[in-house]
């Protein structure tokens, strides 16, 4: 049964309930359950208004809802057509079944679009199945995964959250269309050439956002105006960040900051890691390392230098607050085994970042011990959150089990501070974060790119990681320069490769370096590493630092302006080729290039020795190399030398 209801196109049959309704200029939001009446929930979603649809439902026909740019159909058995505004068909569910003889594809198969499975005593197994409408389809976003692959068609995606892995399900696609899955239960997607799926392991509803584009920039807009925008930068935002596994006390950190002035290297900011604390849970420097809290952060604002503190949402049965939280409720639940969801320096679970009470507790204890003292900057780690043993059914939140609404911790983490932030005044507000989820970037959220390894495969999965998080809505990104675990500074190899990552980490969003260095002590993840300064590699390395970080400075009025699109509309600060040059088709391949802002092509260097390579300059504009003269037209690839004190940038001219 097909029929209008209020701006919907409902679809009704035994149990299955489809609505089809217009969520924003030329969206369409997609929900189905098999409950009796269609869950509420929003997820990433914010109201949006919409014009009336056109609703068409014809006897014996098709039946179709029209906003804007797109338009949908569903046949009298419930098979759901997409199509943009020039007639061409965007996405179309994978049926193949017999439900409806006259389809073309009428099989034998019994396979369902929409399928909810049920789970006894439960909720659905829900998959979603799509045809592949073209093999040569290019897909982008979907967050953070470890590989470097900027196009994942043909890719076989987890969604789900790991330390270094973000699943962030926005896809946008080279046909014109970008897709949100709107379920943050833990999944899978296969963005297969055969078919497309989209599975929710425990779920109640089929959720899912489509818009229509005549560019990558209209479709990721659109999805920004529809999940929010980040805040604006604060300047200290835009320069050098100095951090390290970890300054262990007051004066070694105080030391180091003065030596950045002595030396006249710009420092926006320095970080404090992890384990400045007696012990998880209890939110607040130990006295015996941080005596004058106060004092340090004063001489820091002196030399204008901020500083941000390591939060993790760890508690263990030593802190202060246990056995108040574990009475209130405040942690997360374990359905079987004992409570400890990781053993890092004891055994820990994490508070329950879906419970606004435990939110509102964590923030309080944050603001009485760090924020009133002039701290406004946090680093949120462990956002996943991570767990010892991945077994994501264990998991119980406020909001639900980890399988059907897990994926929504790192937002809800962030919703916390960025929430009491607010509310103690703050307006431009920046958090740093290792994970996200839709919407993340509405409170806040800095991505970085976690505990990654120091090698060269991993530095080059990162342009990767970072250009597809820009396009799944998370302007704000960056990564360790350098990598995270091992990298001994007095290893030549290494200061190679820590060279071209620190002169990379220039043109990220936000320029930070961190790391575990070689050599520490055995078996203890939590001493502090070795130093970790950009004078810590030689004099040539020290030298190279320098020259970019006033490179960043030079770029300090431009970055600020790539902060008020991405606030305003929503445009990632990394771009992709094809977001700026659409129309040239050689800019949808091209994956070892990127664009920051629309000014500069950066040609990062991935291997080691390298000092001469080619570099594609897309069509449509002409080029420059950073500080050269020579013009060169684009459409073309050109020959650039890259010497080790140098990585080659060109400037749109």
């Amino acid at each position: 049964m097909l029929y209008a209801e209020d701006d919907k196109l409902v679809f009704r049959f035994d149990d299955h309930l489809l609505w089809i309704q217009p969520w924003g200029e030329n969206a369409l939001r997609v929900r189905a359950t098999k409950l009796a009446s269609m869950p509420t929930e929003a997820w990433a979603l914010l109201e949006l208004k919409s014009d009336r649809p056109i609703i068409k439902i014809e006897e014996n026909k098709d039946s179709s809802i029209s906003n804007g740019k797109i338009r949908a159909t569903v046949s009298r058995r419930g098979k759901i057509t997409i199509y943009n505004h020039k007639g061409a068909k965007l996405l179309e569910e994978y049926a193949r079944h017999r439900r409806d003889p006259k389809d073309p594809k009428c099989s034998a198969l019994e396979i369902e679009a929409r399928e909810l499975r049920p789970i006894l005593g439960g909720d659905f197994h829900l998959t979603m199945r799509f045809e592949s409408l073209d093999p040569q389809e290019k897909i982008f976003g979907m967050g953070q995964y470890q590989q470097p692959f900027l196009n994942l068609k043909g890719a076989d995606i987890e969604l789900a959250h790991r330390n270094s892995q973000a699943s962030i399900p926005f896809a946008l696609s080279s046909l014109g269309y970008g897709f949100l899955w709107n379920n943050p239960a833990i999944g899978r997607a296969v963005l297969g050439t055969n078919t497309m799926s989209f599975e929710a392991y425990s779920t109640k509803v089929l959720d899912y956002w489509v818009v229509a584009g005549d560019s990558p920039a209209e479709i990721e807009e659109a999805y920004s105006r529809a999940t929010g925008y980040v805040p604006m930068m604060p300047e200290y935002g835009l320069g050098f960040w100095q951090c390290k596994l970890r300054y262990w006390n007051q004066e070694q950190l105080l030391d180091v900051a003065r030596e950045y002035k002595r030396r006249n290297v710009p420092l926006d900011l320095i970080v404090i890691d992890f384990f400045h604390w007696k012990h998880q849970g209890e939110w607040s420097f130990d006295p015996e390392f941080w005596p004058d809290p106060d004092a340090m952060i004063q001489e820091l604002q002196a030399m204008n230098v901020e500083l941000m503190v390591s939060i993790w949402p760890t508690v263990e049965t030593a802190s202060s607050n246990y056995a108040e939280m574990l009475e209130q409720g405040l942690l997360i639940r374990h359905d079987r085994g004992l409570r400890i969801a990781m053993q890092c320096d004891a055994d820990i679970t994490h508070f329950d970042a879906t419970n606004p009470s435990a939110r509102a507790f964590v923030w309080s204890k944050a603001k009485q011990n760090y924020y009133d003292k002039g701290i406004k900057v946090f680093w949120l780690d462990e956002a996943e959150p991570e767990y010892s043993i991945y077994d994501f059914d264990i998991y119980r939140y406020h909001a639900g089990s980890n399988l059907q609404i897990g994926n929504i911790f790192p937002k809800e983490y962030a919703r916390g501070f960025y929430e009491g932030m607010r509310a103690a005044g703050q307006s431009n507000i920046v958090n740093l974060l290792r994970c996200a989820w839709a919407g993340s970037q509405k409170y806040g959220a800095l991505v970085w790119s976690g505990d990654i390894a120091s090698s060269w495969t991993s530095f080059r999965n990162q342009l990767a990681a970072g250009l597809n998080m820009g396009l799944a809505g998370i302007p704000w990104w960056t990564t360790d320069i350098g990598g995270f675990h091992g990298g001994d500074p007095d290893d030549t190899g290494f200061r190679e490769l820590f060279t071209r990552w620190f002169q990379w980490g220039t043109f990220c969003p936000v320029m930070r370096l961190h790391g575990d260095r070689e050599p520490k002590p055995e078996n203890q993840p939590t001493a502090t590493g070795s130093n970790n300064e950009i004078w810590s590699y030689g004099e040539e390395v020290y030298s190279i630092c320098k020259k970019y970080i006033g490179m960043r400075e030079q770029l300090r009025d431009y970055t600020r302006t790539l902060m008020k699109e991405a606030h305003e509309k929503g445009t990632p600060v990394m771009r992709t080729l094809f977001y700026e040059f659409p129309d040239d088709p050689r800019a949808w391949t091209v994956e070892t290039e990127y664009l920051f802002g629309s000014k500069y092509l950066v040609v990062p260097v991935f291997a080691a020795g390298q000092r001469s390579m080619t570099a594609y300059l897309p069509a449509g504009a002409s080029w420059k190399v950073w500080g050269g003269q020579e013009i060169h037209e684009g459409g073309q690839e050109v020959q650039v030398a890259c010497p080790i004190e140098t990585m080659p940038v060109f400037v749109r001219v």
